[in-house]
């Protein structure tokens, strides 16, 4: 795998607490939903705290001076939200970014590049949010869409909460320069496609049917 890939694993322990709620097939549907939204509150917490831009403010308190700090935001985000399972993570992280703007993909096996913005400003952030990472296709359409508006680099960061390594291999080979966040990495995927130990199927968990559509 190229070392520079980087795949970061925040060790909050808030984080792993509603990733241990994702993976229990005890969890029931809204409980289900609760822990991707706190996943992505947490994790976009840990993934925008040295890629914001911030300055140095003059203010004062009611008793004197004080040196601060204030983000700054001015700065244009897009997010793009991958249904199902990516809505949800954002929900969550839009307490966090409530000033980006938001894009939609539904279905990136079939992905059209109409379902992302014809424009991106040249110093624009994106931001990708996807409920896993399993063999890397459908995130490797949405990176090569990017990388064709010029979107390379430190521009680009990822977050989701379970990804195979199989998954990892292949945005190494293709997408080096890349940052993903994430909750944990898991070791293979199942004949099936399938995150082994991961979550299980995400909209039978969300919505209590099962799907041939992955979002990975």
């Amino acid at each position: 795998m190229s070392i520079n890939l980087r795949v970061v694993v925040p060790p909050h322990p808030l984080i792993s607490h509603w990733l241990t709620v994702l993976r229990d097939q005890l969890t029931p549907a809204p409980l289900f939903a609760t822990a991707l939204e706190q996943l992505g509150h947490w994790i976009t917490y840990e993934a925008v705290r040295d890629w914001l831009p911030h300055y140095p403010v003059e203010i004062e308190t009611s008793l004197g001076q004080a040196t601060g700090s204030s983000i700054d935001f001015e700065m244009p985000l897009l997010v793009i939200q991958i249904v199902r399972g990516g809505q949800e993570l954002w929900y969550g992280a839009k307490k966090v970014l409530p000033n980006a703007r938001l894009a939609h993909v539904t279905t990136p096996k079939d992905f059209l590049s109409s379902q992302l913005p014809l424009k991106i400003g040249p110093n624009e952030g994106v931001l990708i949010f996807l409920p896993q990472i399993t063999d890397g296709q459908d995130l490797g359409k949405i990176l090569c869409f990017l990388t064709n508006k010029g979107v390379t680099g430190n521009r680009r960061r990822v977050i989701t909460t379970v990804v195979a390594n199989d998954g990892l291999r292949f945005i190494a080979e293709n997408f080096p320069d890349l940052t993903i966040y994430c909750a944990c990495i898991d070791p293979v995927l199942n004949a099936d496609g399938h995150i082994i130990p991961g979550f299980g199927n995400l909209e039978k968990r969300l919505y209590g049917f099962e799907s041939n559509i992955s979002c990975n």
